[in-house]
């Protein structure tokens, strides 16, 4: 029987990428990580959420579990508006 393909987490993928980033650091101290993975990963959620909501923001403020005022906030933050 063939290997069944694994499929890889969203939570794997962010561990892989902060193994990642450290290797690069070469040593250097690293700061501010927080608020770098939350960056990178806000904006993609949000224009996904977006584009499978069908610009819907009421839809996709429920989906995200969000106020339709703060997603609003966080489109425009991220220039998704």
């Amino acid at each position: 029987m063939p290997a069944v393909p694994r499929k890889t987490t969203l939570e794997q993928c962010v561990v892989d990428s902060l193994e990642a980033y450290f290797n690069d650091l070469g040593g250097s101290e690293p700061h501010g990580i927080h608020a770098m993975v939350l960056a990178a990963v806000e904006k993609p959620l949000l224009a996904t959420v977006m584009k499978h909501a069908e610009g819907n923001q009421s839809l996709a403020a429920r989906w995200l579990d969000i106020n339709r005022n703060t997603l609003r906030k966080k489109l425009a933050e991220h220039k998704l508006l």
